[in-house]
C-alpha cells in the first residue's frame, strides 16, 4: 500500500510513552507490591485484544525483525493460539446465547490462559520492545469503566486506595487514533476504526490492500462481479 504510517506510528508511540510512565510512577511508589521480573511471564498468558493501530504497530515490527525460521516459529505459535483463543469466544458466545448471565461468561473468559504466541522457551517476549500496552501495564492496579484490576501475583492488597491507571481512556485514544488512520487511508471499511483482535490474529494478518479496504475497484486485478 503506498501510504505512509509512520506518523500515526509515532502517534501511537507517544501513547505507550504515557503509559509506561504511569506504570513507572505506581511502581516506584509502590515497590514492595511489585512482583514483575525477569522470568515472570504471568501476563503473557493474559486474553486481551489490541485496537486497530497497534495490531498494524506490531506486525509492522513483527515483519521488521523477524524472518526464515524465526518467522516461521512465530506464525506457528500464533497459529496454535489463535485457534485456542477462537474456542474460547464461540464458546462465551454460545454460553451467552443459551442464556447465561454476560457478565459471568466475560468472567470466566478472562480467567482463561493461552500463551502468547511470542512468549519464547526462555520466558522472555521475542518482541518486547513492541509489546502492546496491555502488556506495559500488567502488574499494576488499571481500571476499565470503573471496575478494578491487578496482577493476581503483585502485593497489591484488595480493598486498599493505590494509584490506578485508567485503561480505557488510553483505550478511547487508540480508537480514536484508528479512526483517524482509516478516514486518512480512505478505506471503505470504515469499521476498521473499532476492530479489536487478539495479537495472535495480529501477526497473521495480512493488512494489504484488499484488507485495508483501499484497493481501487478499477484494478485490472479485481476480479469483476462476474468472475
Amino acid at each position: 500500500m503506498d501510504f505512509d504510517f509512520t506518523p500515526y506510528f509515532k502517534r501511537y508511540e507517544a501513547i505507550v510513552a504515557v503509559a509506561d510512565k504511569a506504570f513507572d510512577q505506581v511502581a516506584a511508589q509502590h515497590p514492595e507490591c511489585m512482583r514483575c521480573g525477569l522470568g515472570c511471564a504471568d501476563c503473557c498468558f493474559a486474553l486481551f485484544d489490541m485496537t486497530f493501530i497497534e495490531a498494524l504497530h506490531i506486525n509492522h515490527q513483527f515483519k521488521r525483525q523477524t524472518e526464515g525460521l524465526q518467522r516461521e516459529v512465530l506464525l506457528d505459535r500464533a497459529n496454535t493460539a489463535d485457534r485456542q483463543i477462537h474456542k474460547i469466544k464461540r464458546q462465551a458466545a454460545d454460553k451467552i446465547k443459551s442464556g447465561v448471565d454476560e457478565a459471568l461468561v466475560l468472567e470466566d473468559v478472562a480467567r482463561q490462559r493461552v500463551r502468547c504466541p511470542l512468549l519464547n522457551a526462555g520466558n522472555t517476549c521475542d518482541l518486547y520492545a513492541h509489546r502492546p500496552i496491555t502488556c506495559r501495564l500488567y502488574g499494576i492496579p488499571t481500571a476499565i469503566y470503573g471496575k478494578g484490576h491487578t496482577c493476581g501475583k503483585s502485593g497489591f492488597e484488595p480493598g486498599t486506595a493505590y494509584p490506578t491507571v485508567r485503561q480505557d481512556a488510553l483505550q478511547q485514544k487508540l480508537i480514536a487514533l484508528s479512526a483517524e488512520l482509516v478516514q486518512a487511508m480512505g478505506s471503505r471499511f470504515r469499521g476498521l476504526a473499532d476492530l479489536l483482535m487478539p495479537l495472535s490474529m495480529a501477526l497473521l494478518a495480512d493488512f494489504d490492500d484488499e484488507y485495508l479496504g483501499v484497493k481501487k475497484t478499477d484494478d485490472p486485478a479485481t476480479p469483476s462481479q462476474g468472475a
